[in-house]
């Protein structure tokens, strides 16, 4: 499915710009075709040593932009 390539391996940054992680999987809604979630990969040594969960999930709801990254919306704008 095109919209899946178009989300997989692009960086996801919160509202204040800081690096959440990278997409790694989406979930969508079989029967509508519509994007339920994003699953983020975190970056860095935590990941590497397994200090921490390495995924999040973020409803597709939390997005603000889709550009060459994606951003979250802010408190804010929920």
């Amino acid at each position: 499915m095109r919209i899946v390539k178009d989300f997989i391996g692009k960086e996801v940054l919160d509202s204040d710009v800081n690096n959440m992680g990278i997409v790694d999987d989406v979930e969508i809604d079989k029967e509508t075709g519509a994007v339920l979630s994003l699953v983020i990969k975190k970056k860095g040594i935590s990941n590497v040593i397994r200090a921490s969960k390495s995924e999040d999930i973020i409803p597709f709801d939390l997005v603000k932009t889709v550009g060459d990254k994606i951003i979250l919306k802010d408190t804010y704008d929920i």
